[in-house]
């Protein structure tokens, strides 16, 4: 009975540990920039603005270009992803 017992603890373990890696894939593909915090570093950006709008691009510009420029307004040279994004139109898309 105890090796039986053993063995299922064994083919157990093995099993779930084959599920770990699948699910922290999933969990980085949902969130990948896990360096940077996004919502933060977009509400000190957006926090003098029309805080939507300007909330909606800075979080898709973050998330392309994993920066997000220092203070409310300008600074743009310390993320040139950031910096060069243009909009159809040919406006900086990202505030």
């Amino acid at each position: 009975m105890k090796l039986v017992f053993a063995t299922l603890s064994i083919v157990f373990l093995v099993l779930a540990s084959s599920l770990v890696h699948p699910c922290m894939a999933i969990s980085d593909a949902i969130k990948p920039n896990s360096s940077l915090d996004c919502d933060s570093k977009c509400g000190v950006r957006c926090s003098k603005s029309g805080h939507d709008r300007c909330l909606t691009f800075c979080l898709k510009c973050c998330l392309k270009c994993n920066c997000v420029p220092s203070g409310t307004y300008g600074n743009k040279h310390e993320c040139p992803c950031y910096r060069d994004m243009m909009n159809s139109k040919g406006n900086p898309k990202c505030p």
